[in-house]
């Protein structure tokens, strides 16, 4: 499926984290330096893909705030690495957002989209820890859809429903994320068009192509004319 004309474009949204949000390298170095802590040293980038798998798996089950699907998934990943981290102490990682900085272009790229298309993010998290993270991201959004409004975690399509029923159709929404299996996958079975923000070169062995690929937001943004 083609991304829409232009001029049949809406509405744009994106996810948040790993899209607009550098997540790896915020949870990198704070993994990094509580562990120091202990007189350990990890490889922290490496442990960020191990994290991400945990964070889904404590995802799929029941749902519960994203601070604590954090705080669990940072025990679960310490243990596997030798590190004993006690739950209470866990609340390193979502205290951490506060430092979780955006990408160079994620501001500039969103304003050009603000400035020709509705605009919006949908985001597996609370809406606390989005607020936090908002401090960051200047342009003023049209919607938020978020894992606490709707007590569910993507890939469940319960985000992109309620979506679709703010937005009013799924016509002329156009999805961008960094995230294959959470967004790219439950959005293709909409027939949504997505544009997928590969930025780590992920293979896509054997799944199927989103509607666009590219390597930055600020690509993505480019790809619907901005």
């Amino acid at each position: 499926m083609a991304l829409p004309k232009r001029t049949d474009i809406e509405w744009v949204t994106t996810d948040c984290y790993g899209t607009l949000i550098d997540w790896e390298k915020g949870i990198s170095e704070v993994f990094g330096k509580e562990a120091a802590e202990d007189g350990l040293t990890l490889n922290a980038k490496a442990l960020v893909p191990r994290y991400l798998a945990i964070q889904a798996e404590v995802m799929a089950g029941s749902y519960e705030l994203y601070a604590e699907v954090m705080r669990r998934s940072a025990v679960r990943v310490a243990k596997e690495v030798g590190w004993k981290l006690e739950p209470s102490r866990a609340q390193f990682l979502p205290d951490s957002i506060i430092k979780w900085k955006p990408f160079r272009e994620s501001n500039a790229a969103m304003d050009r989209l603000a400035a020709k298309y509705n605009v919006g993010i949908v985001s597996n998290v609370d809406d606390k820890l989005l607020g936090v993270s908002r401090r960051y991201l200047r342009t003023e959004l049209d919607l938020v859809v978020t894992a606490q409004q709707v007590r569910s975690y993507k890939p469940e399509p319960a985000h992109f429903k309620e979506c679709a029923r703010r937005i009013g159709k799924k016509k002329g929404w156009i999805h961008i994320t960094s995230g294959y299996n959470a967004d790219v996958a439950p959005l293709l079975k909409m027939r949504v068009p997505v544009i997928w923000v590969n930025r780590n070169d992920e293979p896509l062995d054997g799944r199927r192509k989103p509607d666009v690929m590219v390597k930055t937001f600020r690509e993505a943004a480019q790809a619907v004319g901005c």
